[in-house]
C-alpha cells in the first residue's frame, strides 16, 4: 500500500459527516509498515466501537467508518477478509451506506478481525510441509485476495 497522509485519510472518508471526519482519531501513520499492508486499519482510540477501513484504489484513497458491536464474538469465527479463523477474535463491523442510503441508516456489515490486522495473519508464516515446500506464493496469493475482498466490502458500502 502506498503511504498516506492524515490529511488525505480524512478526505477520503465516504460514509460519515464533515463533523465525523474531523473527531476522527487517525493513528501513528509514521508508525505504518505501509509495505505489509492492504489497507489501513484502525479503532478510534477516544471512541472504541469506531473503527476505519482506508484502501488505495486505482480512482484513489477511499476510506470507511464502520461500527464494531459492543461485545466480541464469544464462539469460533472465520473473518471475512483474511479468511483466518479466531477464537473470540472476530467481531461483526458495520458500516452505513454512503450517500442517500446512508443518511436513511442503511447499512451493511462483515465479520472482520476485531484488531482489523488482517494484514498481518495473512503474513503470518506457514511451515513448509510435503505438499507446499515453499509457501511463499500461498501467502501472495493470500495478500491478494485480502485486497480483493476488502475492494468488495468497500463498493458495497459506496454502493449504496
Amino acid at each position: 500500500m502506498d503511504p498516506v497522509d492524515e490529511q488525505t485519510i480524512r478526505r477520503s472518508m465516504r460514509n460519515c459527516s464533515v463533523k465525523d471526519r474531523a473527531r476522527m482519531t487517525v493513528p501513528d501513520l509514521s508508525a505504518v509498515d505501509w509495505d505489509s499492508r492492504e489497507y489501513l486499519g484502525w479503532r478510534d482510540t477516544k471512541a472504541p466501537l469506531r473503527a476505519y477501513l482506508v484502501r488505495v484504489r486505482p480512482e484513489g484513497v477511499v476510506g470507511i467508518a464502520v461500527r464494531a458491536p459492543e461485545l466480541p464474538v464469544r464462539r469460533t469465527a472465520q473473518c471475512s477478509l483474511c479468511h483466518s479463523v479466531h477464537r473470540a477474535n472476530v467481531a461483526l463491523f458495520t458500516a452505513r451506506l454512503a450517500g442517500a442510503a446512508g443518511r436513511n441508516d442503511n447499512s451493511v456489515g462483515t465479520y472482520v478481525c476485531a484488531d482489523l490486522a488482517c494484514s498481518d495473519h495473512v503474513r503470518a508464516s506457514l511451515p513448509p510441509t510435503r505438499d507446499l515446500p515453499d509457501p511463499a506464493p500461498l501467502v501472495s496469493e493470500r495478500q491478494v485476495d485480502l485486497g480483493l475482498r476488502v475492494d468488495r466490502f468497500v463498493d458495497r458500502v459506496l454502493a449504496g
